[in-house]
């Protein structure tokens, strides 16, 4: 299912963003990225107005209204002056959950990441992560979400896939135990956006350093955790590409996330651990509803996380097998 637009909303649901910016809509263009079937539009009203719409109904996708109902409470909760769009406002019709928001003028980072390009977005993510600490909003801890999305290599283990890559499968237990031990560590009291990847991700336009330029946007997935997740998580797009540069930057920007917040990095390449074992079981699942491409991008990240575990000079892999070291 393709993403709906703005004229595609029921009248009622524009009359009342129309009210919220004050006049009449006259001009709309969809920004299509992303996997939600929902609207998200850039709107102009009569006078110059600007705005970005966000409107999702259960009839395109049971799961999308409760998300974005989480991200009005996150988004209602972030303190001015982030690097983060402002809420106008937000409202439910009629089923329809409706977030109507800044509009930025900005682009998504270019990619393939490389360590210069990453480096940048990541100083500015970790200023933002050490600007939410403490949280200011009362959310449940990281790794009680994680627990079990990381028991993929468990899964795994249980249910072997017959596609499995062979030396994933040779290290099954030792994988599965990195990925737990990930979630001992994960915790803080941070406000963490948890998804943090480059479609999240905006580069203001103009002058001046990108780390002062960067805007994170879709807040739904907020949970509390240790000051270094989320830059750690956007780091999974640069591993997952995979190649010899990718990995070699993958491990340097880990290290740089670690020096900055004071920790080993252990950790760190724990959760990306357990990123890998979420997408590698997740991936063999059955698509949602409505969100049709989802499961190929989760593919590629979960192939691309492979090269970077079995190239990562943080970690050294050992066989369970005998003569299976791949």
């Amino acid at each position: 299912m393709s993403r709906i637009v703005w004229p595609d909303l029921p009248d009622a649901v524009r009359a009342e963003v129309e009210a919220i910016l004050g006049s009449p809509v006259i001009q709309h263009h969809s920004h299509p990225g992303g996997f939600s079937p929902g609207t998200a539009d850039g709107v102009v009203c009569v006078g110059g107005r600007e705005a970005f719409v966000k409107a999702v109904h259960p009839d395109l996708n049971p799961e999308s209204p409760d998300i974005h109902r989480s991200e009005l409470r996150v988004m209602r909760a972030l303190p001015p002056g982030l690097p983060a769009p402002a809420l106008v406002d937000g409202f439910e019709r009629d089923g329809w959950v409706v977030l109507v928001l800044e509009y930025v003028h900005a682009d998504h980072p270019v990619l393939p990441w490389t360590f210069d390009t990453i480096v940048p977005v990541l100083d500015a993510v970790l200023r933002l992560s050490d600007r939410l600490t403490p949280s200011p909003l009362e959310l449940r801890v990281a790794s009680g979400d994680c627990a079990g999305m990381w028991q993929g290599f468990a899964r795994c283990l249980a249910e072997p896939p017959g596609d499995l890559d062979p030396w994933v499968a040779d290290r099954l237990p030792a994988l599965d135990a990195r990925a737990a031990a990930s979630l001992a560590a994960m915790d803080g009291d941070t406000l963490a956006h948890m998804d943090l990847r480059s479609d999240n991700l905006l580069i203001r336009r103009g002058e001046g350093p990108v780390a002062d330029r960067v805007v994170v946007v879709d807040w739904p997935w907020a949970l509390r955790a240790a000051r270094w997740l989320d830059a750690t998580l956007l780091t999974l797009e640069l591993a997952a590409q995979g190649d010899t540069a990718s990995i070699e930057a993958t491990d340097a920007a880990l290290e740089h996330i670690a020096e900055h917040c004071g920790v080993a990095t252990e950790p760190l390449v724990d959760t990306l651990v357990g990123v890998s074992a979420f997408f590698t079981w997740q991936c063999r699942t059955p698509g949602p509803p409505g969100l049709p491409t989802v499961r190929a991008y989760q593919r590629s990240l979960a192939d691309g996380l492979t090269r970077w575990l079995q190239g990562t000079r943080l970690v050294t892999w050992r066989a369970e097998t005998p003569g299976r070291n791949r």
